[in-house]
């Protein structure tokens, strides 16, 4: 998920106006001299709104200082995050768009060496992160803070997780961003990136299901039958896309009491399939949210049912704990999949499109019943 130039919430002083130099404005004023003009913004910081001035490109101080790019600390991870809620409410026109929901701590303790951060003269101006799912890398969300927008922090911010893709050795890279957003739309086609289907952010109200034969969490085995559940849910994926593996989402979910993995068993010794959610306030979530990161079934002639059974444990996950809404992502070049979640009622709230390096399917094509979103 990328919003690489936008950082701070504009005024909207009318439906649909925004108030804001505009691109049909030349800043000129009636005596027809040039003026450079500030423009008033509404920042939003932890629970209460701030107006300030953000300065035209002119006075922006990043002209004068350079950028530098390191590995992203503990101690800066407030910032960004406060960086990460802005960008997106700018570019969405909400004050925050995340509420309960964390991706900038939860990516960090998922792997603090994949965890970037842009800096000027020392104070943390925008981050990114990589994500290692065995072949396939994707990365975000990369923000960076607005007084610096358009002069190449966000650039500055692939570098390093492009090094990342190359010194794991992902074959398939994506992202996810705006597919309204030429800007970002450009920006990484220059790294290969091209896109592709778009990707449906769903939700539907949990409703309370029976239980579900053969589902076992992974939260609830004993310590010394994990190792061997990771391997069955290699061999999953690993059928699903060769390489494939959510062993870091599976193990991060659980360190950090994000959630759980749903691990569905069938007749014989495979997995019928996963999903990795998370639950609630504080994961990738948010409040009363079961959030599905990633799922996934074994692919086949009985492949769309396996998925059904898998949509009812999500569910039935989501009412256990309480939670009044299941959420998850789709890409719809999945249609078989994206079709059976409608008529489950499952809805669109966000709607955005992946970018695949190579311009490949990947495992979103038409055989495939898998859910996941890249944000």
């Amino acid at each position: 998920m990328v919003v690489a130039g936008a950082g701070y919430l504009l005024r909207f002083p009318r439906k649909g106006k925004v108030d804001r130099l505009g691109p049909r404005s030349s800043g000129v004023s009636p005596d027809r001299s040039p003026r450079l003009r500030r423009t008033s913004v509404v920042r939003w910081n932890v629970g209460r709104k701030e107006r300030v001035m953000v300065p035209p490109a002119a006075e922006r101080k990043s002209g004068a200082a350079p950028v530098s790019v390191r590995p992203l600390d503990e101690a800066d991870l407030d910032l960004a995050d406060e960086i990460c809620r802005v960008a997106f409410g700018t570019f969405l026109g909400a004050p925050d768009p995340f509420g309960t929901v964390d991706y900038v701590r939860t990516r960090w303790a998922a792997d603090p060496q994949a965890a970037f951060a842009a800096t000027v003269e020392g104070e943390v101006v925008g981050s990114n992160f990589a994500a290692n799912w065995g072949t396939v890398g994707f990365f975000g969300p990369l923000t960076v803070r607005p007084d610096l927008w358009d002069q190449g922090i966000g650039r500055r911010l692939m570098e390093p997780v492009i090094n990342c893709f190359d010194a794991w050795g992902n074959r398939h890279l994506g992202l996810f961003t705006f597919a309204h957003s030429p800007k970002h739309l450009e920006l990484y086609r220059r790294y290969g990136f091209w896109p592709r289907f778009l990707t449906a952010i769903m939700k539907k109200q949990v409703t309370d299901g029976a239980a579900v034969p053969g589902r076992v969490l992974y939260g609830e085995l004993p310590a010394t039958e994990r190792p061997d559940a990771l391997s069955l849910c290699r061999a999953l994926t690993g059928a699903v896309y060769e390489g494939l593996s959510l062993e870091r989402e599976i193990v991060a979910a659980h360190a950090q009491g994000l959630g759980d993995t749903i691990l569905l068993h069938g007749a014989g010794s495979e997995l019928d399939g996963l999903a990795v959610c998370h639950c609630g306030a504080g994961s990738e979530a948010g409040v009363d949210v079961c959030f599905v990161k990633f799922g996934a079934v074994h692919p086949g002639p009985e492949a769309a049912d396996r998925f059904e059974r898998l949509l009812d444990a999500c569910e039935r996950l989501a009412a256990e704990r309480g939670l009044g809404q299941l959420d998850a992502g789709m890409n719809l070049g999945r249609p078989d999949a994206y079709r059976r979640m409608i008529d489950r009622g499952f809805r669109t709230w966000l709607q955005g499109v992946t970018m695949h390096r190579p311009n490949e399917p990947g495992y979103s094509h038409p055989d495939a019943y898998v859910i996941d979103d890249w944000r």
